[in-house]
C-alpha cells in the first residue's frame, strides 16, 4: 500500500498511517513517511532512527485522531490528547538551515540530524495550528467513501470535495454507482 500525503495537513497526513491497515510497520516505513510528508529536507540521513520511534509517532497519531475528529467533543480523551500535543509542541523543531550546493543554488537542511522529539515537535505544531484556526478547523471533513475513516482538509472550490481522494475513495464509488445504474437498467 502505498503511502498517502493528499489529505492538506501534514498532521492529516498521519492519520492516513493507520487506514486501512497499520503502514507504519518499520523503521523504514516510518523514515519513509517522514521524508515523503517533507518534515525533513530531501536527503537528510535517518540512520539514527530505531524502533522507539514507532510507537512515538502511533501515539501522536491517536492524539491527532482525537483531537481533529469532528464532533471530538471536551472527553476525558480529548483532554488527554490536548495536553500530550500542548506538552510534544513545547519541544524545539529541528533547526534549519540554508547551504550552497555546488553550482551555487541554497538548499534547506538541518543542523544536526533530528530526533524524535523535534520531528513529533513539527507535527505538534501543525494539530495546534490547525484546531486553533477556526477557518481550517471548519474544513476539516470525513470522507464519504464507505467504510473510510479518514479526514482531509477540503480547500476546492465551494468547499464540495467529498473523499479523503477522488482516484481511490471517489473512484470507488463511481464505480459503485455505475454498476447501480446498469444492474437497473439490465432489470428494466
Amino acid at each position: 500500500m502505498a503511502l498517502r500525503f493528499d489529505a492538506g495537513r501534514v498532521c492529516l497526513d498521519l492519520l492516513a498511517t493507520g487506514h486501512p491497515r497499520e503502514q507504519l510497520v518499520s523503521v523504514g516505513a516510518l523514515c519513509a513517511w517522514i521524508q515523503g510528508a517533507g518534515i525533513v529536507p530531501a536527503g537528510t540521513a535517518l540512520e539514527h532512527a530505531d524502533a522507539s520511534w514507532l510507537g512515538q509517532f502511533r501515539e501522536v497519531r491517536g492524539h491527532v485522531q482525537q483531537l481533529v475528529r469532528p464532533g471530538g467533543g471536551d472527553t476525558a480523551a480529548y483532554r488527554r490528547a490536548l495536553v500530550r500535543v500542548n506538552e510534544l509542541a513545547a519541544a524545539a523543531p529541528p533547526a534549519p538551515r540554508a547551504v550552497r550546493r555546488q553550482g551555487g543554488d541554497l538548499v534547506r537542511e538541518l543542523a544536526a540530524p533530528p530526533g524524535p522529539a523535534a520531528l513529533l515537535a513539527l507535527l505538534a505544531r501543525d494539530v495546534v495550528e490547525l484546531i486553533t484556526d477556526p477557518v481550517a478547523r471548519a474544513a476539516v471533513r470525513e470522507c464519504a467513501g464507505d467504510n473510510c475513516t479518514l479526514v482531509y482538509l477540503d480547500t476546492s472550490r465551494g468547499r464540495r470535495r467529498r473523499w479523503c481522494s477522488s482516484e481511490v475513495c471517489g473512484n470507488r464509488e463511481r464505480v459503485a454507482r455505475h454498476r447501480r445504474r446498469a444492474t437497473l437498467a439490465a432489470r428494466a
